[in-house]
């Protein structure tokens, strides 16, 4: 394992990452195939019940660079989605029933097409949410409308935020970005989101800070909210928990720091049948910035593309083949499956 990090940094090579993860043997602790576990739960091969939600990577260019982040995004990243596979997107979505489209980064605001985007799928009578890191509303005063037009296209915004305290949100995401973090909440909630009866939701997500697993959903939820409201005078809809997978930036700390065994081991001690039923992969389809199709945002950092018999591209859509693909597993697909479960929708069980 110490051989194979000399030799080659993680985030250099997805096809390095993958070693590691499909790795029988580490540091002397067996670590079983997720794939057994699948069929000892009769979900082999794991298959899609169906496709409601269109998770959109619109570019990996961001105005932070936080530790953990699973897509390595960043101000230095110039992967952009263009508008022509933007419109590819939106012509497969009008195809189809799917009701939600996700759009993730980076920081997907960066992307110059992005209001362009979600005007399109408001006219087209979909749900959008915006995964936004809440810093890129003040970082610039091009952003500081980003609330009134979410407003304005009920856009769902979804937010990460570390901890409710600075400290700690500070060590994971980057100095002074809980101070602009709380900023940028208060413009949110002064247009209506999080405010009930508005209908304007915000979520924040929270992801540990370490080799553990999050706590409870419903226990941190309440923690959050008393203390955001307060400290700070914050309110929010619901706060997701999203459990580290090892790709990217977490699996390079979890290399260098010697947890990598151990985290693994913790998720595979954590790992339930049920929530392995319920993963995002088998109502989602992950599209990357370039138009290539995943079973989900993690696969798409691995350059895991969806099994060789479907289309792999946005440009060849094809729900009813897509709907009957096997999804793609790898030892990471441990990480959705521990515990109460891991979505971008926060816990499955």
């Amino acid at each position: 394992m110490k051989s194979l990090h000399a030799q080659q940094h993680p985030l250099a090579d997805t096809g390095y990452q993958l070693t590691v993860l499909n790795q029988a043997e580490a540091e002397g602790a067996q670590l079983p195939a997720f794939a057994t576990r699948l069929r000892e739960a009769g979900l082999l091969p794991l298959r899609p019940t169906s496709i409601s939600v269109m998770q959109i990577n619109v570019g990996k260019m961001c105005n932070q660079t936080c530790r953990h982040c699973h897509v390595d995004a960043g101000p230095d990243r110039t992967e952009i989605m263009t508008r022509e596979t933007m419109q590819l997107c939106l012509d497969a979505l009008a195809q189809t029933d799917i009701s939600v489209v996700d759009l993730t980064g980076g920081a997907p605001e960066m992307n110059p097409d992005f209001r362009w985007l979600v005007e399109q799928i408001s006219a087209l009578g979909r749900q959008t949410i915006v995964r936004c890191n809440l810093t890129i509303i003040v970082a610039n005063p091009k952003y500081h409308d980003l609330p009134e037009f979410f407003a304005r296209h009920q856009v769902r915004v979804v937010s990460s935020l570390p901890h409710f305290s600075a400290g700690r949100t500070d060590a994971q995401r980057g100095t002074g970005v809980f101070e602009r973090s709380i900023r940028a909440l208060r413009m949110l909630n002064a247009v209506g989101y999080g405010v009930e009866g508005s209908n304007l939701a915000l979520d924040l997500v929270y992801n540990p800070a370490g080799a553990f697993l999050p706590g409870s959903q419903l226990g941190l939820e309440r923690d959050f909210k008393q203390r955001l409201l307060r400290e700070h005078g914050v309110v929010f809809n619901n706060l997701l928990t999203i459990t580290n997978l090892p790709v990217s930036r977490f699996l390079d700390y979890l290399l260098e720091s010697g947890n990598y065994t151990g985290y693994m081991e913790k998720l595979i001690a954590a790992y339930n049948p049920v929530a392995a039923a319920n993963v995002m992969c088998r109502t989602t389809l992950s599209i990357g910035w370039d138009g290539q199709l995943y079973d989900c945002d993690f696969n798409q950092m691995l350059d895991l593309l969806v099994e060789a018999r479907a289309p792999q591209h946005i440009r060849d859509f094809d729900l009813g083949a897509l709907t009957q693909r096997a999804i793609v597993i790898n030892q990471h697909c441990y990480g959705c499956t521990a515990g109460a479960g891991s979505s971008c929708g926060g816990t499955t069980v």
